[in-house]
């Protein structure tokens, strides 16, 4: 096959990619849309792509080589094929790269026609070849047209007014927290109607198209777009946040359901969080491998935004034994479709830190991090100081890192705590234009 063959093939599949996302063409795609699509392929696949080669890959950075064979198996395992071969021969009879290639070959493989007698026959014969020629690439041009209209548009026109799509929470806060969403399919010209209960389109149920309602479960905290679907088609989004009763914590587990720690079980004498104690009192040893403790906080924050607001709080993370040698902690700032985390460890662990702001995504592996690095046996302050999407962050009192962030400025509608087995956290406080929110 061609060079200009696979990458037509290659387009077809990132176009695919694109209608299954949902998110709208990838001109207006940002460095965050980017970051969500890698962690997407990878619980998809199990295969991290990384930022960089998905840009290339979609043309936003300039690169001249084709992509590696794994990049390609990950593409097309996404999309529910064996691997890139089994995407290819889906293709065999609608490619317009596969079509032209069979059509030079049945003209190459034509047998030769006899030596023409005379002159204007074999003219005759010219003109007969030239227009058939014509004619075939004529053909070809409108057969390549209709398949690029095929992948830019739906098989049938929808008309998202035709829709409806509402969600109403069982509680006002709290979790585990049930949503009922309440639709109008009927005017799908498609059987294939789904809902998504988050950003992330794989994870979406088929419904009804007949039927009125749809129930589903909360259990985790956040902020979430959900989603009204026909076929791969986004007619209807509805914003839900779930809510804390002021601070939650949860322990995460194999079977899903989380174990969790309400706020009464969190406030001490000066402090919130889960100590060695609470955590072996539902039988969850810290040996060999650490449970994994989130602390949460979310709620309205009436208009506060990510790009003109400070932050403090101090966090502890008193246990490095077991696989918690490195007593890695991070602290997320949830935003409205956005995400701010902020990472801590040992000192001796800062080689391996990302650091992610609003679009930027930082890696020691290529920046400088180790100004995250603290002793977490100790109270360990953090500072954030975000004005005119540039952000500057302190540990202890000294500047760990400063950078700008691309995406648009957004509300703010909580924090979240990770720790790898007991996790403690005070003081912990917003500013915006003079008012002081506590925590």
């Amino acid at each position: 096959m061609s060079e200009e063959a696979e990458k037509e093939i290659i387009e077809s599949c990132l176009l695919e990619i694109e209608s299954r996302l949902g998110w709208g063409g990838s001109a207006d795609w940002t460095h965050y849309d980017f970051e969500k699509l890698s962690e997407i392929l990878e619980k998809g696949t199990g295969i991290q792509l990384s930022v960089t080669t998905l840009k290339r890959l979609w043309g936003k950075i300039k690169y001249d080589h084709a992509p590696s064979l794994t990049t390609l198996n990950t593409l097309a395992s996404f999309l529910g094929y064996e691997d890139w071969r089994g995407f290819k021969l889906s293709l065999k009879d609608s490619t317009p790269g596969v079509a032209t290639e069979l059509l030079e070959e049945v003209i190459l493989s034509a047998p030769l026609e006899k030596p023409l007698r005379e002159n204007r026959t074999v003219r005759q014969g010219k003109s007969v070849f030239f227009l058939f020629s014509f004619g075939i690439i004529a053909l070809i041009g409108l057969f390549a047209l209709n398949l690029k209209k095929a992948h830019s548009s739906s098989p049938y026109s929808i008309d998202p007014a035709r829709f409806s799509f509402e969600a109403d929470k069982i509680k006002t806060s709290g979790l585990p927290n049930s949503v009922i969403f309440r639709y109008d399919a009927s005017a799908s010209p498609s059987d294939s109607v789904f809902i998504s209960q988050t950003w992330d389109i794989r994870r979406k149920t088929p419904v009804d198209k007949y039927k009125k309602n749809h129930s589903a479960i909360y259990y985790y905290p956040g902020y979430f777009k959900a989603k009204l679907m026909v076929d791969t088609t986004v007619v209807k989004t509805h914003d839900i946040q779930i809510t804390t009763d002021g601070w939650l914590g949860l322990v995460e587990t194999d079977e899903g359901t989380p174990i969790y720690y309400q706020e009464a079980d969190l406030l001490k004498a000066g402090w919130v969080g889960l100590e060695a104690s609470a955590l072996e009192a539902r039988q969850l040893p810290l040996l060999p491998v650490s449970p994994k403790v989130r602390i949460y906080n979310q709620r309205d924050f009436e208009g506060l935004m990510n790009d003109r607001f400070v932050f403090e709080t101090q966090v502890m993370n008193p246990f490095r034994d077991g696989d918690n040698a490195c007593q890695r902690v991070q602290v997320l700032i949830h935003c409205k479709d956005d995400i701010i985390s902020i990472p801590l460890s040992a000192k001796a662990c800062v080689g391996d830190l990302q650091l992610s702001f609003a679009g930027a995504r930082v890696h020691s592996k290529s920046a400088d991090l180790s100004g995250f690095g603290a002793d977490l046996n100790q109270w360990t302050h953090l500072k954030v100081v975000s004005l005119n999407k540039k952000a500057t962050l302190w540990v202890n009192g000294v500047e760990a890192y400063s950078l700008e962030f691309p995406n648009e400025p957004t509300e703010i509608v909580g924090v979240q705590y990770r720790f790898n087995g007991p996790g403690l956290i005070r003081d912990t406080w917003f500013l915006q234009d003079g008012r002081k929110i506590e925590l």
